[in-house]
C-alpha cells in the first residue's frame, strides 16, 4: 500500500509540473487568476477535486 501511495504522489507531481514546464506564461496567468478567487471558490474547487479523485479511486481500485 505504501508503494502505491508513493507512486500516486510521484504521478501527481509529474502532472503538476507539465504546465509550468511546457507553458510557463500560461501557468503564470492561471496562477494569477487563482490568487484572485474568493475562499469559497477555492474551497469549491478543492471539494470538486476531492470528490472526483475519490470517485475514480472507488471505481478503479482493486
Amino acid at each position: 500500500m505504501g508503494d502505491l501511495l508513493i507512486a500516486a504522489l510521484a504521478l501527481m507531481l509529474v502532472f503538476e509540473g507539465l504546465l509550468p514546464f511546457f507553458s510557463p506564461r500560461r501557468w503564470r496567468e492561471v496562477f494569477e487568476r487563482a490568487t484572485k478567487m474568493s475562499d469559497g471558490q477555492i474551497r469549491f474547487l478543492g471539494l470538486t477535486s476531492l470528490v472526483i479523485g475519490l470517485s475514480v479511486l472507488l471505481l478503479f481500485a482493486d
